[in-house]
Protein backbone atom coordinates (compact mmCIF):
# COMPACT_ATOMS: atom_id res chain seq x y z
CA UNK A 1 0.00 0.00 0.00
CA UNK A 2 1.52 3.50 -0.77
CA UNK A 3 1.99 5.39 1.96
CA UNK A 4 -0.61 7.82 2.73
CA UNK A 5 0.58 11.98 2.36
CA UNK A 6 -1.14 13.18 5.71
CA UNK A 7 -0.38 16.99 4.98
CA UNK A 8 -2.31 16.75 2.27
CA UNK A 9 -5.37 15.43 3.55
CA UNK A 10 -7.34 18.76 3.90
CA UNK A 11 -11.14 19.56 4.25
CA UNK A 12 -12.31 22.63 3.89
CA UNK A 13 -15.18 23.58 6.20
CA UNK A 14 -18.05 25.81 4.95
CA UNK A 15 -21.17 24.66 6.22
CA UNK A 16 -21.99 27.58 8.85
CA UNK A 17 -21.23 29.77 10.91
CA UNK A 18 -21.87 30.25 15.16
CA UNK A 19 -21.86 33.52 17.00
CA UNK A 20 -22.91 34.57 20.27
CA UNK A 21 -26.72 35.59 19.85
CA UNK A 22 -26.93 31.68 18.57
CA UNK A 23 -26.35 30.34 22.07
CA UNK A 24 -28.26 29.34 24.70
CA UNK A 25 -27.55 31.43 27.64
CA UNK A 26 -27.08 27.69 29.44
CA UNK A 27 -24.46 25.60 27.99
CA UNK A 28 -26.75 22.16 28.66
CA UNK A 29 -29.65 23.65 26.97
CA UNK A 30 -27.20 24.49 23.75
CA UNK A 31 -25.88 20.96 24.04
CA UNK A 32 -28.99 19.53 24.11
CA UNK A 33 -29.86 21.39 20.98
CA UNK A 34 -26.88 20.55 18.89
CA UNK A 35 -26.97 16.77 20.00
CA UNK A 36 -30.74 17.00 18.71
CA UNK A 37 -29.61 18.06 15.61
CA UNK A 38 -26.59 15.37 15.40
CA UNK A 39 -29.53 12.55 15.95
CA UNK A 40 -31.49 14.22 13.00
CA UNK A 41 -28.50 14.06 10.88
CA UNK A 42 -28.48 10.49 11.33
CA UNK A 43 -24.86 10.24 13.11
CA UNK A 44 -23.69 7.02 14.21
CA UNK A 45 -23.70 7.38 18.04
CA UNK A 46 -23.88 11.02 18.55
CA UNK A 47 -23.95 10.35 21.90
CA UNK A 48 -20.24 8.86 21.70
CA UNK A 49 -17.88 10.79 23.60
CA UNK A 50 -13.96 10.86 24.35
CA UNK A 51 -13.39 10.75 28.23
CA UNK A 52 -9.60 11.74 29.49
CA UNK A 53 -8.64 11.54 32.54
CA UNK A 54 -5.29 11.34 34.07
CA UNK A 55 -3.29 8.90 36.38
CA UNK A 56 -1.08 8.99 39.81
CA UNK A 57 1.97 9.45 37.03
CA UNK A 58 0.68 12.78 35.77
CA UNK A 59 -0.01 11.01 32.33
CA UNK A 60 -3.31 11.22 30.29
CA UNK A 61 -5.51 8.72 28.83
CA UNK A 62 -8.25 8.54 26.85
CA UNK A 63 -11.09 6.56 25.45
CA UNK A 64 -14.45 6.70 23.75
CA UNK A 65 -17.47 6.36 26.34
CA UNK A 66 -21.04 6.28 25.28
CA UNK A 67 -23.24 9.77 26.62
CA UNK A 68 -26.45 8.11 28.92
CA UNK A 69 -27.63 11.01 30.71
CA UNK A 70 -27.90 14.69 30.75
CA UNK A 71 -29.42 16.81 33.18
CA UNK A 72 -29.07 20.19 34.11
CA UNK A 73 -26.25 19.04 36.46
CA UNK A 74 -24.26 17.84 33.90
CA UNK A 75 -23.24 14.82 31.40
CA UNK A 76 -24.03 11.27 33.43
CA UNK A 77 -21.86 7.86 31.96
CA UNK A 78 -21.61 4.57 33.64
CA UNK A 79 -18.81 1.98 33.88
CA UNK A 80 -17.02 -0.68 36.01
CA UNK A 81 -15.55 1.28 39.35
CA UNK A 82 -12.71 -1.25 39.20
CA UNK A 83 -11.68 0.35 35.69
CA UNK A 84 -8.53 2.45 35.23
CA UNK A 85 -10.31 5.45 34.44
CA UNK A 86 -12.36 4.74 37.44
CA UNK A 87 -9.78 4.30 39.22
CA UNK A 88 -8.48 7.55 38.19
CA UNK A 89 -11.09 9.78 38.12
CA UNK A 90 -11.08 8.15 42.24
CA UNK A 91 -7.54 9.61 42.48
CA UNK A 92 -8.44 12.92 40.56
CA UNK A 93 -11.66 13.64 40.12
CA UNK A 94 -11.07 16.46 37.32
CA UNK A 95 -11.46 15.08 33.51
CA UNK A 96 -12.81 16.20 30.15
CA UNK A 97 -15.23 14.95 27.54
CA UNK A 98 -14.89 15.43 23.54
CA UNK A 99 -17.69 14.99 21.47
CA UNK A 100 -16.38 14.90 17.57
CA UNK A 101 -19.25 15.34 15.41
CA UNK A 102 -17.37 15.52 12.24
CA UNK A 103 -20.12 15.12 9.85
CA UNK A 104 -21.81 18.50 10.64
CA UNK A 105 -17.87 20.19 11.30
CA UNK A 106 -18.73 20.37 15.04
CA UNK A 107 -17.60 19.50 18.28
CA UNK A 108 -18.08 19.94 21.86
CA UNK A 109 -15.51 20.29 24.93
CA UNK A 110 -16.30 19.70 28.06
CA UNK A 111 -13.74 20.61 31.15
CA UNK A 112 -14.88 19.74 34.26
CA UNK A 113 -15.33 17.19 37.92
CA UNK A 114 -16.54 13.75 38.00
CA UNK A 115 -19.35 12.99 40.75
CA UNK A 116 -20.78 9.47 41.84
CA UNK A 117 -23.74 8.70 41.08
CA UNK A 118 -26.42 7.83 43.64
CA UNK A 119 -27.14 3.66 43.52
CA UNK A 120 -31.13 4.55 42.77
CA UNK A 121 -29.75 6.46 39.54
CA UNK A 122 -27.55 3.55 39.23
CA UNK A 123 -29.97 0.83 39.52
CA UNK A 124 -32.69 2.52 37.40
CA UNK A 125 -29.66 2.39 34.03
CA UNK A 126 -29.12 -0.90 34.96
CA UNK A 127 -32.06 -2.22 34.66
CA UNK A 128 -32.86 -0.37 31.51
CA UNK A 129 -30.39 -2.06 29.44
CA UNK A 130 -30.05 -5.19 27.59
CA UNK A 131 -29.85 -8.57 29.97
CA UNK A 132 -26.59 -9.07 27.74
CA UNK A 133 -24.91 -5.93 28.85
CA UNK A 134 -26.04 -6.70 32.63
CA UNK A 135 -24.53 -10.17 32.23
CA UNK A 136 -21.55 -8.65 30.66
CA UNK A 137 -20.72 -5.78 33.80
CA UNK A 138 -20.59 -9.18 36.07
CA UNK A 139 -18.37 -11.10 33.60
CA UNK A 140 -15.61 -8.61 32.62
CA UNK A 141 -13.04 -7.18 35.27
CA UNK A 142 -12.77 -3.94 33.16
CA UNK A 143 -9.30 -3.20 32.21
CA UNK A 144 -7.42 -6.33 34.23
CA UNK A 145 -5.59 -8.63 31.80
CA UNK A 146 -7.05 -11.46 30.39
CA UNK A 147 -5.31 -14.60 29.29
CA UNK A 148 -7.45 -15.31 26.19
CA UNK A 149 -11.23 -14.85 24.23
CA UNK A 150 -12.00 -17.98 25.79
CA UNK A 151 -11.46 -17.17 29.06
CA UNK A 152 -13.45 -14.05 28.55
CA UNK A 153 -16.67 -16.50 27.29
CA UNK A 154 -16.35 -18.58 29.99
CA UNK A 155 -16.63 -15.89 32.89
CA UNK A 156 -19.36 -14.86 31.05
CA UNK A 157 -21.58 -18.29 30.37
CA UNK A 158 -20.79 -18.82 34.15
CA UNK A 159 -22.46 -15.60 34.89
CA UNK A 160 -25.18 -16.38 32.49
CA UNK A 161 -25.87 -19.83 34.17
CA UNK A 162 -25.53 -18.21 37.93
CA UNK A 163 -28.21 -16.03 37.59
CA UNK A 164 -31.03 -18.39 34.87
CA UNK A 165 -34.36 -17.30 35.07
CA UNK A 166 -34.07 -14.62 37.44
CA UNK A 167 -33.16 -10.87 37.16
CA UNK A 168 -29.80 -9.66 37.20
CA UNK A 169 -28.94 -7.54 39.79
CA UNK A 170 -26.39 -4.50 40.19
CA UNK A 171 -22.72 -5.18 40.92
CA UNK A 172 -21.12 -3.80 44.07
CA UNK A 173 -18.47 -2.86 41.49
CA UNK A 174 -20.43 -1.03 38.78
CA UNK A 175 -21.71 2.33 38.89
CA UNK A 176 -21.59 5.95 37.24
CA UNK A 177 -20.44 9.83 37.06
CA UNK A 178 -21.83 13.02 36.22
CA UNK A 179 -19.24 15.11 35.05
CA UNK A 180 -20.08 18.98 35.69
CA UNK A 181 -18.72 21.25 33.73
CA UNK A 182 -16.56 23.85 34.55
CA UNK A 183 -16.11 25.21 30.83
CA UNK A 184 -18.12 24.01 27.88
CA UNK A 185 -16.57 25.16 24.42
CA UNK A 186 -18.67 24.62 21.37
CA UNK A 187 -16.23 24.71 18.00
CA UNK A 188 -17.58 24.92 14.81
CA UNK A 189 -15.40 24.91 11.06
CA UNK A 190 -15.44 27.79 9.03
CA UNK A 191 -13.48 28.85 5.88
CA UNK A 192 -9.69 28.84 6.15
CA UNK A 193 -9.47 27.27 9.30
CA UNK A 194 -10.97 30.49 10.59
CA UNK A 195 -13.13 28.38 13.09
CA UNK A 196 -15.46 29.98 15.53
CA UNK A 197 -15.20 28.81 19.09
CA UNK A 198 -17.41 29.83 21.76
CA UNK A 199 -16.81 29.05 25.52
CA UNK A 200 -18.75 28.87 28.17
CA UNK A 201 -16.42 29.54 31.37
CA UNK A 202 -18.56 29.07 34.77
CA UNK A 203 -18.51 31.87 37.25
CA UNK A 204 -19.70 33.05 40.29
CA UNK A 205 -22.97 34.88 39.12
CA UNK A 206 -23.14 32.05 36.07
CA UNK A 207 -22.20 31.22 32.79
CA UNK A 208 -19.97 33.80 30.77
CA UNK A 209 -19.12 33.49 27.15
CA UNK A 210 -15.84 34.08 25.80
CA UNK A 211 -15.16 33.63 21.97
CA UNK A 212 -11.55 32.23 21.22
CA UNK A 213 -8.72 32.39 18.11
CA UNK A 214 -9.36 29.50 16.32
Amino acid sequence: MDQVDLAALRQEYADGGLDVDDLDPDPVAMFRRWLGEAVAAGMHEPNAMVLSTVGPDHRPSSRIVLLKGLDAWGFVLFTNHTSRKARELAANPSCSLLFPWHPLERQVRVEGTAQILDRETVEAYHRSRPRGAQLGAWASAQSQPVASRAELTAAYDAVEERFADQPVPVPDHWGGYRIVPDKVEFWQGRPSRMHDRLMYVRSEPGWEIQRLAP
